[in-house]
């Protein structure tokens, strides 16, 4: 068994598609639209699907804007170097929302940044 994707809700495909592609540098690997059903999905990720986990985008018809709620935390991806990844995503117009430093308590080194929908990313820099 192995985790395939994670699915997020986005209100705007092209904005988050810019931001996972140009900002955070995933690669799309496919898209799909269902103008029957409403809905488009488009596969981010860093390798290819059948060997990596990947973000699936999902654009709902009509709707720009999610409640983000309390239960959703991030999602965790590992860097070389969370600070020069930090200047990275501020220089190409992405949000960092905590800058990078040791965790409370540990030297893991962490950052945060948000993706245009507001979900969380945490940037752990490899050991």
């Amino acid at each position: 068994m192995r985790i395939l994707h994670t699915m997020l809700r986005v209100g705007n495909m092209e904005r988050s598609l810019k931001f996972y592609t140009e900002v955070m540098g995933m690669k799309l690997m496919r898209t799909t639209d269902r103008p029957e059903q409403n809905y488009s999905l488009a596969f981010v990720g860093y390798g290819a699907e059948d060997a990596h986990a990947v973000i699936e985008l999902t654009y709902n018809y009509g709707v720009d804007k999610y409640d983000m709620g309390n239960a959703f935390g991030h999602l965790a991806i590992e860097v070389p170097d969370a600070y020069a990844t930090c200047e990275t995503v501020k220089a190409k117009g992405g949000s960092v929302s905590r800058e990078a430093g040791p965790v409370k308590g540990g030297s893991t080194v962490i950052a945060f940044v948000q993706d245009p929908d507001g979900y969380k990313i945490e940037l752990i820099q490899r050991k």
